[in-house]
């Protein structure tokens, strides 16, 4: 090992290829349902088509087209004036026909960028190009033993054979390619979270679906001093660099977590005077490491050539017809203009559409600054503790609605909403109403308060010796003694208002 090699300043470039699962009702190419059951059996969500039987001819999803058009918009993208399809020739378990029907040198989207914020700073992606294909099925590694068929779901590498399920083949598929313009995998981690949040914001996408976003990462590893200021490299660098790529990540974490192993792993390599082979590796979650698949494919191994049993898509004046709705940058921004919001507040509550909605709905009924609270604060915190999202609670608007116009009345108290009603309709399903009468929390009249008040003065001799001496938390002790009378139903501040005019 040389010094040289020891001292060498390294740095890492990254590229990525993000295969999003589009939101329609049925397959690409086919009728077939792209929703199942949660217990559906393998392989029964099927058709000629999408197991590529003899004969079998596929006919092109139009609602997948526009999908690909709203993406390309989003992206500010270049639409050409005629698209077309194109086989991939390779053999892979889970593509039953041997290749995969696919955009080549045509795609429909084509230069493209997003724009996303890492450790406070804009950073600018550019999209080499978005394209429409089929998805394969999906593959179960198993490993044998006496216990049930999910218990012996592994890695690859611990497999001892695999079973193929092709119901997932022939939904429709969006491969997004980005320039090599990372240099960071903390960087691709925000940059997966701002494509997602688009993506859910065009309504073209769904994160609860398993497999909806899967990313292949590319990573090669160059001397620091190739990198220019404004963070370009040359293209002779780039095709001078040796590099891997990681297949089938399946999270954002999981995207960071592999390409921080990959980088740390090539750098060790090169440090050691090793060169870094160009292979394929697979990504092992468990484990964090990632693991040799096979050496890997350059393009002419792929055998394209087009689809003839598709004719030429044209779709350029679709860019003008199809509108797409407000992203989730101007909502933000609007937010903040609109209702007088932080950044801080507008951030959350445009974190995804459904959050945005749902504050917006609230919004419409009360103060900005009170639904802004609910919404973003007490309801979003309570969610992330249960683990649950605004999707879960979406049907229950009205409820929620409900619960901040009890508020806004002075009903019952915000402590009393915040840490009895709202949490027991989390985790109870019940209505705030019904809550509200079995917990007795309607606020306690004017004169029961007044009584809590001087009761407490008089049973709490010391505490009242003690803020008379000026000990200001005494105060705070005899709040909580008339909280207490009063079962937390009188408001606090007016408490705290009676007593410091009774002890005068």
């Amino acid at each position: 090992m040389s010094a040289t090699a020891e001292s060498r300043e390294l740095a890492a470039v990254i590229g990525l290829e993000v295969h999003v699962q589009l939101e329609t009702d049925t397959k690409i190419f086919c009728g077939c349902s792209t929703r199942g059951e949660e217990d559906e059996e393998p392989n029964t969500r099927v058709c000629p088509v999408c197991l590529g039987l003899p004969g079998a001819l596929p006919v092109l999803n139009e609602g997948a087209v526009e999908a690909a058009v709203k993406v390309g918009k989003a992206i500010d993208a270049d639409i050409p004036e005629e698209t077309t399809f194109h086989r991939k020739n390779y053999f892979y378990p889970d593509l039953p026909k041997d290749f995969q029907i696919t955009q080549y040198d045509a795609p429909i989207c084509q230069d493209g960028e997003l724009e996303f914020s890492h450790q406070g700073a804009r950073r600018l992606v550019n999209i080499r190009r978005a394209h429409l294909e089929e998805d394969p099925g999906s593959l179960r590694h198993v490993r044998d033993g006496p216990a049930d068929l999910e218990n012996r779901i592994v890695g690859i590498d611990r497999a001892d054979y695999t079973l193929v399920d092709y119901n997932r083949a022939g939904t429709p598929l969006m491969e997004i390619v980005t320039e090599p313009d990372f240099r960071d995998p903390k960087e691709v981690r925000a940059f997966l979270e701002k494509l997602e949040e688009v993506l859910e914001y065009l309504g073209v996408f769904d994160s609860t679906r398993d497999g909806s976003m899967r990313i292949d990462a590319n990573l090669s590893i160059v001397d620091a001093d190739d990198v220019a200021e404004d963070g370009t490299i040359s293209k002779a660098v780039l095709e001078d660099a040796n590099r891997t790529e990681v297949k089938n990540i399946s999270s954002h974490k999981g995207a960071e977590k592999a390409l921080a192993y990959e980088e740390t792993r090539q750098k060790n390599l090169i440090k050691r005077g090793k060169a870094v082979a160009q292979e394929t590796r697979h990504f092992n979650e468990t484990h964090g490491s990632t693991v040799s698949m096979r050496s890997k494919e350059e393009e002419k191994d792929y055998r394209y050539f087009r689809e003839a049993d598709l004719p030429a898509l044209r779709v350029s004046g679709w860019k003008e017809e199809i509108p797409i709705p407000e992203l989730p940058d101007a909502r933000r921004e609007r937010f903040r203009e609109e209702y007088g919001l932080s950044q801080e507040a507008a951030s959350k509550l445009t974190s995804t559409k459904q959050v945005a909605d749902f504050f917006e709905d609230v919004a419409t009924e009360f103060d900005a600054d009170l639904a802004a609270t609910w919404v973003a604060d007490n309801l979003l915190g309570e969610l992330n503790y249960r683990d649950m999202q605004i999707t879960d609670v979406t049907e229950r608007l009205d409820e929620f609605t409900r619960l901040v116009e009890l508020v806004a009345t002075d009903e019952i108290t915000a402590k009393n909403a915040e840490e009895t009603v709202l949490r027991t309709m989390l985790d109870e399903g019940l209505a705030p109403d019904e809550i509200v009468e079995r917990e007795g929390l309607g606020k306690t009249d004017d004169d029961a308060v007044v009584a809590a008040v001087k009761e407490a003065i008089e049973e709490n001799p010391e505490a009242v010796a003690d803020y008379e001496s000026g000990e200001e938390g005494a105060l705070n002790f005899l709040v909580g003694q008339v909280m207490a009378k009063t079962g937390g139903s009188a408001d606090p501040g007016t408490v705290n208002g009676l007593l410091r005019e009774e002890l005068a």
